[in-house]
């Protein structure tokens, strides 16, 4: 989905790749922000003593190891997910900045897409556990911003070449960005189980 909306692809639609783009990020946000919201009012329905406690701390952190480990296919175990897309037919019945929210949105909900990193889960558990809408809204909208943002990867991308290019550079990296993650989710986990006992 990220090399379908390029200035190359929007220029050839008829539409403007920044108006498309700024829709993309705010239906993004938006529904990244409504869902931690609602998770966090789920989580003050709940009651915010348990989930705010160290034993809900350690909760999220086993389930980051969990994702960790699930991410790296240990077991042959996989994430659950779902097995569709955003519809590119969008691309040619709408216009952009239609398109552009409605994949957002899509996007920033999380699981109506493949989910391909635990973080994805993580994100919806951390604002759960503020037990509070506003800070879980918080959580997940800033969730929803940082996974449209990779949009800005197709900046500048004008001819075909350049958009092969940029596919290829993106397969490349995929398992070193995943790694990363994997890591830094791991870290994060050590990191908040070190305050948690000490």
């Amino acid at each position: 989905m990220l090399t379908s909306i390029t200035p190359l692809g929007e220029r050839g639609r008829n539409s403007n790749w920044w108006v498309t783009v700024a829709a993309f990020l705010i239906g993004s946000t938006a529904a990244g922000g409504l869902l931690g919201g609602c998770a966090g009012g789920l989580g003050a329905l709940v009651g915010e003593s348990s989930l705010r406690s160290s034993i809900g701390l350690l909760v999220l952190i086993g389930a980051a190891l969990i994702g960790a480990a699930l991410d790296l296919g240990l077991g042959g175990l996989r994430l659950p997910s779902v097995a569709r897309q955003v519809n590119e037919d969008w691309m040619r019945r709408y216009r952009g900045w239609v398109y552009g929210v409605g994949f957002g949105f899509q996007l920033g909900l999380g699981f109506l897409t493949v989910v391909s990193a635990s973080a994805v889960y993580l994100a919806f558990g951390a604002a759960l556990l503020t037990a509070a809408p506003g800070p879980g809204a918080l959580i997940g909208a800033t969730f929803g911003f940082a996974r449209a943002a990779a949009i800005f990867a197709t900046l500048g991308i004008e001819t075909p070449e350049e958009l092969i290019d940029l596919a290829a550079r993106l397969e490349r990296r995929r398992r070193p960005a995943a790694t990363a993650a994997i890591a830094t989710q791991a870290l994060l986990a050590l990191a908040a189980f070190l305050v948690v006992v000490g």
